[in-house]
């Protein structure tokens, strides 16, 4: 009977973020070693200096994935041994390959410079063997000790470290270099360079976990076939390989562009590299803090489109220009951008949702190898085109082609196919790139993120109230989190103020679900401020919420969903709302649900809306009746108007309002109605005009319900004439103490005129 592969208790949650530091210091004094020694410009430019040919010097690049093609079969082998223990003890035997470059120049001066050549590359290809099998190691490993939850800040804040020391390194060996001929300065920095991956070495050792796990021996019992038979992924291999393709032999050339074709000095070369790491620096954490809260997909996706623009720059970059190096400068600083949003995208895609934890060893083995494969051909390839292509030079005005031109166009093209795959690769993220994009463009990214930073630093109730009216003042759905643990807060005015806050902000899912969940708590304070937000959404998800809280145990809250559903414009809820009308008691209600079928225009609830403005008491209740009624003509601009210049001086206003109504109907403009009787009946207005012109409401209020009792206007719908009616009778009865029965009736005659 087979038996389950044993597997060592994982180092608890505390003891793999301890761990986290001692990974960090590691990885950054390995930056120092692999660009001083194997790896960036310096090993390229030290080929050259050996006078490698370019196909040459991509033999020599190539057995550095190659040597990945040992991954599959020696996984068990390492699993038994230990992760860690296996990466310990191979990555630092590299050093001493490393260290044996210090013996290049005597060889050369020795034995001449075929045999300094394969001097380089057998030490090469023994340091390559040794990396292959620590790798080998050190991916499971990573995936061990590393905590998914905070993976992504994990490399940010890993990339921080090991950008800020890679740029050191760079600027430091663009000094040797330029001050030191020959292979003087290379060997400078590679016994540099051998003294700090060493200390690397050191740092890894204090890391927990990695242990020797029992695996069976049983071929049929790995799971390399279920690893390739497994669409997921095959999609991210595939994806994986056209990007390597693409990318791999290009950038690695480009430090020979930049001399040849660009014509920049090989300091400068060096010093472009610090261009990468600047850019790395500053996205850096956004990649990460992004990673971590869309998911992985989005964020690769994002740094493949932003790799597609590099060639195209390089293509069109000046060249033999005083301004080659600051744009190089400029493309370098989008490489890093683009570089680190695709290593982080990726890496945390292949960690999370694409290998599976119990499986990791073969999964791990298996894409080694592959981007072994992969790699060492791309460098093979590289290295054949740029041989083919020594001769190509072409002057096409716009462009002008040189044999790396091929390596840029496939740099175009590869990618664009590799999105074909990895968009089917199923991840942990439900945002798509689109949406991610909008989450970057929408609203105002600069203050979402400052107010996020804030945020999360408020020390008080009244500063994070602040802050979290900041988050909805962004617009952004960048503060989504934000809000939501604003509205979880213990403090009641900060969960009130990100009610206020989600209203103001762009609607999302998360947002009117968490606002749905308030609405129909036990706490009608914030139910009603949901209710409010959930209107001001404009959105037609909050209608489904705020319909079923129509029967909430409170008025408040019934009130609010009413008024919001108007807001929403959502006819179908008439019938209900006109029926509550007729048959609830409570006043405050019977006011909102008449707002609201003013608000949606419902026309069989005239006369009940009028009817309740008639034994309205209090003014602002009034006036929003004669609101909702006003609407029901489908405009309230010009009541709104009225209202607001009636406030400063009533008799001036209204006397404004009929002369402007005089007119268009003395011109004989086209209008939808006219008076009956017209000459008598515009006397009338002249009349109540110049009666109010000089502050004599009461007989210019008489004379206008004269002009409504005799000179009604022809044309109108049925319920304006009982507007319009209404607006008389009460004209007569109460006169100036219900003005708002003035301001209806001339908004409806304006409106129709």
């Amino acid at each position: 009977m087979a038996t389950t592969p044993l597997s060592p208790p994982e180092p608890t949650t505390i003891e793999k973020m301890r761990g986290l530091r001692w990974s960090i210091a590691g990885d950054s004094a390995n930056t120092v070693f692999v660009e001083f020694t194997f790896f960036g410009s310096v090993f390229i430019l030290f080929l050259d200096a050996l006078a490698l040919s370019k196909g040459q010097i991509g033999i020599v690049l190539s057995l550095f994935p190659f040597a990945g093609l040992i991954a599959p079969f020696i996984a068990p082998r390492v699993a038994r041994f230990g992760y860690k223990r296996t990466f310990i003890t191979f990555w630092g035997i590299r050093k001493f390959f490393a260290a044996q470059l210090l013996l290049t120049p005597w060889v050369y001066g020795r034995f001449g410079e075929n045999a300094a050549i394969l001097f380089v590359a057998a030490n090469t290809a023994l340091f390559a063997l040794c990396r292959a099998t620590a790798e080998t190691g050190k991916y499971p490993w990573t995936q061990e000790y590393v905590p998914n939850h905070v993976r992504g800040k994990y490399s940010a804040l890993d990339n921080v470290f090991t950008t800020t020391v890679g740029f050191v390194a760079v600027a430091t060996a663009g000094y040797v270099i330029a001050h030191n001929s020959g292979l003087t300065g290379f060997m400078l920095l590679i016994g540099l360079g051998v003294a700090f991956g060493l200390v690397g070495v050191w740092a890894y050792t204090h890391i927990p976990g990695g242990a020797a796990v029992a695996v069976p021996k049983q071929k049929n019992q790995r799971a390399l076939w279920t690893a390739v038979h497994d669409q997921n992924f095959r999609y991210y291999l595939l994806g994986i390989a056209l990007m390597t393709l693409a990318t791999a032999p290009m950038i690695s050339f480009l430090p020979l562009f930049m001399v040849e074709e660009v014509r920049l000095p090989q300091s400068q070369v060096v010093l472009l590299q610090n261009g990468v790491l600047i850019g790395s620096l500053l996205s850096v954490f956004a990649w990460g803090w992004a990673a971590d809260r869309y998911g992985s997909a989005p964020i690769m996706l994002s740094g493949v489109l932003l790799r597609i623009l590099l060639p195209i720059c390089w293509l069109f970059i000046p060249k033999g220009s005083p301004y080659s190096l600051y744009a190089a400068l400029s493309i370098a600083l989008l490489q890093g951008v683009a570089n680190m949003g695709w290593a982080i995208g990726s890496a945390r895609l292949l960690f999370v949702s694409v290998v599976p934890p119990e499986k990791k060893s073969d999964y791990m083995a298996l894409y080694y190898a592959w981007i072994g494969v992969i790699g060492g051909l791309s460098q093979l390839f590289g290295g054949w085109i740029l041989d083919l292509s020594s001769e190509l030079a072409v002057d096409l005005g716009i462009v002008k082609l040189n044999p790396y031109t091929p390596l840029f166009l496939l740099g175009i093209t590869l990618p664009l196919g590799s999105l074909y795959f990895l968009r089917r690769v199923q991840t942990d993220s439900n945002v798509g790139i689109g949406r991610f994009a909008g989450l970057l463009f929408r609203g105002n990214p600069f203050l979402a993120v400052e107010s996020m930073i804030r945020y999360h630093m408020a020390k008080d109730e009244q500063t994070a109230v602040r802050l979290t009216e900041r988050l909805g003042q962004a617009r952004s759905l960048l503060t989504i989190e934000e809000l939501l643990e604003s509205l979880a807060d213990p403090r009641f005015n900060v969960r009130f103020e990100a009610i206020v806050a989600i209203g103001r902000t762009r609607p999302d899912a998360q947002l009117l679900h968490a606002l749905s969940q308030v609405l129909h708590g036990n706490d009608p304070a914030l139910g009603v401020m949901a209710a409010w937000a959930l209107g001001r959404s404009h959105d037609e998800r909050a209608r489904e919420p705020l319909h079923a809280a129509l029967d909430s145990s409170y008025r408040s809250i019934r009130a609010h969903s009413a008024r919001s559903l108007g807001t929403l414009g959502d006819q179908s809820v008439i019938p209900l709302l006109q029926n509550r009308l007729a048959a609830e008691s409570d006043h405050g209600l019977r006011i909102a649900y008449a707002s609201a079928l003013g608000q949606l225009q419902a026309i069989a609830a005239t006369e009940a809306i009028l009817a309740l403005l008639a034994d309205e008491p209090e003014e602002p209740a009034r006036l929003e009746l004669a609101l909702a009624v006003a609407r029901l003509t489908g405009e309230e601009y010009t009541f709104i108007q009225l209202l607001r210049q009636s406030r400063h001086d009533r008799g001036t206003a209204l006397a404004q309002a009929i002369t402007g109504l005089e007119k268009k109907w003395r011109k004989g403009r086209d209008t939808a109605v006219t008076p009956t009787d017209a000459p008598p009946a515009l006397t009338l207005l002249t009349q109540s005009a110049a009666a109010f012109s000089i502050g004599d409401l009461d007989d210019g209020l008489t004379i206008l319900c004269r002009f409504l009792q005799t000179g009604l206007p022809n044309g109108l719908p049925p319920f304006q004439q009982m507007i319009l009616q209404e607006c008389a009778h009460h004209l007569e009865t109460t006169g100036a103490a219900r003005l708002e029965y003035a301001l209806l009736a001339l908004h409806l005659l304006t409106v129709n005129s």
